[in-house]
């Protein structure tokens, strides 16, 4: 019967540590979106931008420290899931968002 074998590094490391960066992370960009989105420091299109932007690193943060989804040769299939994901999501959003832009042209018209 074969045994199988599992390699070290194959499973992340977990520390506390890495925990306690990760929720500092996240509680600072949750605090700056918060910021950017209350102060009127960012007017129209900048203030969206802006929190896109922090939208993007708080997901990299999430994913990077909590779901441990590295480059390692183990997790490579996690990583590979996760960017079908996301290329999925984006295809998604952009889809919705231009047959509502055309809904609205075609609507308004009139």
């Amino acid at each position: 019967m074969a045994h199988a074998h599992t390699n070290s590094s194959d499973v992340p490391h977990v520390t506390v540590r890495g925990y306690l960066i990760g929720f500092v992370l996240a509680v600072v960009l949750t605090v700056a979106s918060f910021w950017a989105a209350t102060s009127g420091a960012f007017k129209g299109e900048s203030g969206i931008v802006a929190l896109a932007v922090l939208a993007a690193v708080q997901v990299i943060v999430h994913v990077v420290f909590f779901l441990h989804v590295n480059a390692s040769k183990g997790q490579r299939w996690h990583a590979m899931s996760f960017a079908y994901t996301i290329l999925m999501s984006f295809i998604l959003i952009v889809g919705t968002v231009w047959v509502m832009h055309n809904v609205h042209m075609l609507m308004m018209a009139r």
